[in-house]
């Protein structure tokens, strides 16, 4: 068995694209909301389709949730994430993703929420154009869909976690 998954960890999705194409594959997300000492959530450009979303992306064979959270914000920004909280649990329609490739996933977003990270927050990396702290009461009008209700969650300062 430890033969057979092997062969998917660290490109899970691609190893499955060739066999399902661009039929829908069901995943698992894992993001983080990033907030700086005043407050602000960290977003990311993405490279894909130029829209704002938080950090965050697809578990791999084996990994924990907290691992992969971890390995997209290096990944991703290039920052270390400390302390994470669970913010929510996501799951549903508004889940399923169309990719500019024409790729479909139909995740469960696992979303974590942090303000302890080190390492200088990088621009222009693989995935991501900018990065950028937006206030509460300014965010961007170009919000990825398959995070906007997480960010509208975010704005509401919920003390408890959200399963949705």
């Amino acid at each position: 068995m430890k033969d057979i998954i092997e062969k998917y960890r660290g490109n899970y999705i691609a190893e499955m694209r060739k066999v399902v194409g661009h039929a829908p594959l069901r995943t698992i997300g894992c993001g983080v909301i990033i907030e700086n000492d005043k407050g602000e959530i960290l977003l990311q450009k993405r490279r894909d389709n130029g829209l704002w979303a938080i950090i965050g992306g697809s578990m791999e064979i084996g990994e924990k949730f907290i691992e992969t959270v971890k390995r997209e914000a290096f990944e991703e920004a290039g920052i270390e994430i400390k302390e994470l909280t669970l913010f929510g649990i996501y799951s549903g329609e508004d889940r399923i993703i169309t990719y500019p490739n024409g790729d479909i996933c139909c995740g469960t977003g696992i979303i974590f929420k942090t303000t302890a990270y080190s390492g200088e927050i990088q621009n222009n990396t693989e995935e991501a154009l900018e990065h950028r702290f937006f206030d509460k009461t300014n965010l961007p009008d170009n919000i990825n869909k398959y995070d906007k209700q997480i960010i509208i969650d975010w704005t509401k300062n919920f003390q408890q976690v959200i399963v949705d």
